[in-house]
């Protein structure tokens, strides 16, 4: 049986061209190795699964490759990664720092790569502050953290500081299609906007959900194969519901929700998307505003189309019930008779002498 290798690691980018979504620190790192101005102190932070680690091993490898300190066979000498998760007593960081004093037998530069640095003890940091300081010439610390706000301000000082944001919703997206083309997976557009939308800006993440998803869907990733998985609601229920609500169907509207709760969704959650849905049909109605709908270009189309069905007023109306209804929630005896309160009053809007029928705040 052949050994399956998640796609974190198959598609961890080698060069700086591939990582996603960080072009203003990959090409500001570019440039300072052809420049020759790069820092000896750099810290790369940001939220997981961005790509810190991937690009300090590209700007570790860079270097080497510029000072041919790499062998034949892609062997980089002067790279030494410490996970300092595991190694953050006093004792570790000394060893380093003993080491660092010797020059690198060949090529120029020794990079001492350092994950999670904010996991150093107090007694670590203060035994790694002179080296950092004053670091010998063929020196080069790269430190990668989750949590630059646990990092002293000696050592924030002492670094170059570069900052990774969160990955946005398209270029996941974009990513995972790629993947799934070089992996022969058929795959709904929404179905992976669904992904990059539930990995929140984590790369790592939506790769974990994206493989998760082809073994359970058989590499056919449909959006209500990612909703059963990612156990959400999918846009579809949601746009069901309001139609039903349209057409003013309480016993329907009240049965479906029935079904979703059976199904082990939270009616505090569901109430909270719907209200969001509204929100969306609202944005729908106007071109100016499509674009603030964080759905796939397929679920947009929908909204659209059922926006039109409703009238500005009501939108609003139905925004501030399920509002009403989600703020009311926690405090209510009986928080499940709070949803479908909201629901009789949501079928209550579009019908005959609607406007007498608008909710008492």
């Amino acid at each position: 049986m052949e050994n399956f290798v998640v796609s974190a690691r198959k598609y961890r980018p080698q060069e700086f061209d591939t990582v996603v979504g960080q072009q203003h620190i990959t090409d500001t790192l570019e440039h300072a190795i052809d420049e020759n101005q790069l820092a000896q102190a750099l810290l790369f932070c940001g939220p997981r699964g961005v790509g810190k680690t991937t690009c300090a091993r590209i700007l570790a490898r860079k270097i080497n490759e510029r000072d041919g300190s790499t062998s034949e066979d892609g062997f980089s000498y002067n790279i030494f990664e410490l996970d300092a998760a595991s190694n953050n007593s006093v004792d570790d960081i000394r060893e380093l720092t003993d080491q660092v004093r010797f020059a690198p037998q060949v090529g120029k530069y020794k990079i001492y790569i350092i994950d999670e640095v904010h996991m150093l003890s107090p007694s670590a940091f203060n035994a790694f502050l002179k080296t950092l300081e004053e670091p010998p010439a063929h020196a080069i610390f790269i430190l990668a953290t989750t949590e630059k706000h646990k990092i002293i301000p000696t050592i924030l000082s002492r670094c170059q500081i570069y900052d990774f944001k969160r990955i946005t919703i398209e270029d996941i997206q974009d990513h995972l299609r790629k993947i799934a083309e070089k992996e022969s997976i058929q795959y709904e557009d929404d179905a992976l906007y669904l992904i990059a939308q539930k990995a929140d800006g984590a790369l790592r993440d939506a790769l974990s959900i994206f493989d998760r998803l082809s073994t359970f869907s058989q590499k056919n990733i449909t959006l209500a194969k990612a909703a059963e998985v990612l156990n959400i609601l999918d846009y579809d229920q949601y746009l069901n519901i309001v139609d039903l609500v349209h057409e003013n169907k309480i016993p329907e509207t009240l049965t479906n929700f029935n079904e979703i709760v059976k199904r082990g969704f939270d009616p505090h959650i569901f109430i909270g998307g719907l209200g969001n849905h509204f929100r969306d049909l609202m944005m729908a109605q106007n071109e100016k505003t499509l674009a603030l709908i964080e759905v796939g270009d397929k679920t947009k189309t929908k909204f659209a189309e059922q926006s039109k069905k409703w009238s500005a007023q009501q939108l609003i109306d139905a925004i501030e019930i399920c509002n009403h209804a989600d703020i009311n929630y926690k405090n209510s005896k009986n928080p499940r008779l709070t949803v479908e309160i909201a629901l009789m009053q949501l079928s209550s809007l579009t019908g005959s002498g609607s406007e007498s029928k608008k909710k008492n705040s």
